[in-house]
């Protein structure tokens, strides 16, 4: 049960799951810490790290802003964001994960979005800026630059969304550390998705916008570090069941003459050429919707920077 808010209660909690990131999660807290907005609460969840996390953690023990709660075992991404919903008080919760950071205006402009917004707004998402770290941060960057971004925010709107989110046709919040959602609108949902370890941002910003209304704020109040790149196995099997959970709504598109199996397909298969399995990936593609130019010229460059891995290995 998530407590009901009280006059004394933060405006926005700020919700950061953290799992063997002693070495980042520092910055993710400092930077909620440094928000221009004073009323809010930062809740860190440590999901069973086995590193020095909690160590690091302890240099906030003098912060009754911070809150730190642990978990026995790791439980993923969407349980531990679920702990930090459900010891919330705010009006609004915020999540950041644990290799991001927030500018220090983020918050102050997003709750003056959405209180300018009517009842039926209950989101808000940011743009954002990316680095990335790693031996093959620079080709990441080089490539990224020839490339269309599958990012790139700017949709405002409800439900209507659904369908563009499930096409990966430009709706794209770009993960949770952009969102501010209300407090209330998060009971309603039951949060985050437990049984997903991958896309469990796309699966929940399909269930958000069937609650209400997101908001766009066209500046750059985050920024990701990106380090790696998921494993070709990990997102087919994630993307199998996040089809699967909204089939309905796949079934209904592809009636219409979309092909979104196809759409994912060729995610999967970028996903897998980026790792350097080029068998793999090309199983994917031939079963894919491969049209545009912008795709040949993103699977010549995936191809490339898996092989460029493989070699630097």
């Amino acid at each position: 049960m998530i407590p009901d808010a009280t006059s004394e209660s933060p405006l926005v909690s700020v919700v950061i799951p953290t799992y063997n990131r002693s070495d980042t999660v520092p910055r993710a807290i400092d930077s909620a810490l440094e928000q221009t907005i004073d009323c809010l609460e930062v809740i860190v969840i440590d999901d069973g790290s086995t590193d020095e996390t909690l160590d690091v953690l302890e240099q906030y023990d003098d912060d009754s802003r911070v809150r730190v709660f642990s978990h026995e075992t790791n439980r993923g991404g969407s349980s531990a964001r679920n702990t930090g919903i459900s010891e919330s008080r705010g009006e609004y919760v915020a999540f950041l994960d644990s290799d991001d950071k927030f500018h220090p205006e983020k918050l102050q402009r997003q709750v003056a979005c959405i209180k300018s917004r009517g009842e039926d707004w209950v989101a808000v998402y940011c743009d954002f800026n990316r680095v990335r770290t790693g031996p093959t941060a620079g080709v990441r960057a080089a490539i990224s630059k020839l490339l269309p971004d599958r990012e790139s925010p700017g949709m405002e709107g409800g439900s209507e969304l659904v369908a563009e989110s499930l096409l990966l046709d430009g709706f794209s919040t770009g993960g949770a550390s952009t969102l501010l959602v209300r407090r209330e609108t998060l009971v309603k949902m039951d949060g985050f998705d437990a049984s997903f370890d991958r896309q469990q941002d796309w699966e929940f910003r399909n269930r958000l916008v069937r609650h209400g209304k997101l908001a766009f704020i066209d500046a750059e109040l985050l920024t990701k570090f990106e380090s790696d790149t998921p494993s070709g196995a990990d997102v087919e099997q994630s993307i199998a069941h996040y089809l699967n959970v909204f089939e309905d709504d796949v079934r209904a598109l592809e009636a219409q003459g979309f092909d979104v199996r196809g759409r994912h397909r060729y995610h999967v298969a970028i996903t897998y050429l980026l790792e350097g399995k080029l068998t793999k990936g090309v199983q994917y593609l031939r079963k894919s919707s491969l049209s545009s130019t912008d795709q040949y010229a993103e699977v010549t460059f995936a191809a490339a920077k898996g092989l460029y891995s493989r070699t630097m290995a």
